[in-house]
């Protein structure tokens, strides 16, 4: 196996990672610690998350980097979208479920980062020219469609789950892509790290308006307060690693495509946790969606190589 190769399979392998520290967001949010109000579960994750990235940050010398990024408005900019976006995930998990609220993760992932990527950026036409690709990813979306339907969670939107459910996807792939094409010009321990914090910030400063209000940020018992701190550091540190590294390694198309198994191991998350029995019919839709991403999975996937090279490197390619 050449080098190309085993990069492939081990961004195959961190984006499955990554997606699995995902999907556990939904059942760890609705059935660990459902007391713990909206403004702690998104404030303290965060922070947490936010604070593991930039202690790694400075322990591998980019302290320059660190305050440079507090000095960037489009550092500031990047926080507040992941804020937003993490909003409408939370939002969407209370008001559509565990498992539609994957699935709508899997169509930003899948469906919506390629394309954006496309209209924004200009980049990735070529796979959208290929059959593979194009058949692959609308296979996998219907296989984890017959999964999500079939299991029972599906259920008609009405009110605020309309727009909420319309724009979880687009926040999704638009801050991944932000940040994916901000870590080629810098570690992505400064910049997730950055942005967590500041979208931390935001959320404390505007508590008031969440339910709980702002004595909700601080959650009710130590037990809530490890299990939260627990989804920071899965959700915000070890996941985003994760799928960053896959990202270097194999370009962006291809672990987005795998954030297809969001849904089904959020299905298996559900099953176990809040015991969610799934129909037979349900399951069927796994190997669907599993064989799509292995058809869409074929061909060249040329990874985002960092053009840093050092901590000062990364400080002045910060302002390209």
């Amino acid at each position: 196996m050449g080098g190309a190769e085993r990069r492939t399979v081990g961004a195959v392998g961190l984006a499955l990672v990554a997606a699995f520290l995902w999907a556990a967001y939904y059942p760890l949010v609705l059935g660990v610690h459902p007391s713990a109000a909206p403004a702690g579960l998104l404030a303290l994750p965060f922070l947490v998350g936010g604070g593991a990235f930039t202690l790694a940050a400075l322990a591998t010398g980019r302290r320059s980097l660190v305050t440079a990024l507090w000095l960037d408005p489009r550092s500031w900019l990047r926080g507040a979208l992941l804020a937003a976006m993490q909003v409408s995930v939370l939002a969407s998990t209370y008001l559509a479920g565990a498992i539609d609220t994957s699935l709508l993760s899997l169509v930003g992932d899948v469906v919506a980062t390629p394309v954006l990527l496309l209209l924004l950026f200009r980049e990735g036409g070529e796979r959208f020219r290929s059959p593979a690709f194009v058949g692959g990813v609308a296979v996998c979306a219907v296989g984890a469609s017959l999964t999500i339907v079939a299991g029972g969670s599906a259920r008609p939107l009405a009110g605020i789950a309309v727009p909420v459910a319309v724009i979880v996807p687009i926040l999704i792939a638009l801050y991944f892509l932000f940040m994916a094409r901000a870590s080629r010009h810098a570690p992505t321990s400064a910049l997730a790290g950055h942005a967590a914090l500041v979208a931390g910030l935001f959320v404390v400063a505007l508590s008031p308006l969440f339910p709980g209000g702002a004595p909700g940020v601080i959650p009710p018992s130590a037990a809530a307060t490890l299990a939260v701190a627990a989804i920071g550091l899965t959700t915000f540190c070890l996941a985003p690693a994760s799928y960053f590294r896959a990202i270097e390694w194999a370009g962006i198309i291809l672990p987005a495509v795998l954030m297809a198994s969001i849904p089904i191991f959020t299905l298996l998350l559900a099953w176990t946790i809040l015991g969610i029995v799934p129909p037979v019919l349900a399951l069927a839709g796994i190997p669907v969606a599993v064989a799509g991403a292995l058809v869409a999975l074929r061909g060249e996937h040329a990874p985002w190589t960092p053009e840093y090279s050092s901590p000062e490197r990364g400080r002045t390619d910060l302002h390209r």
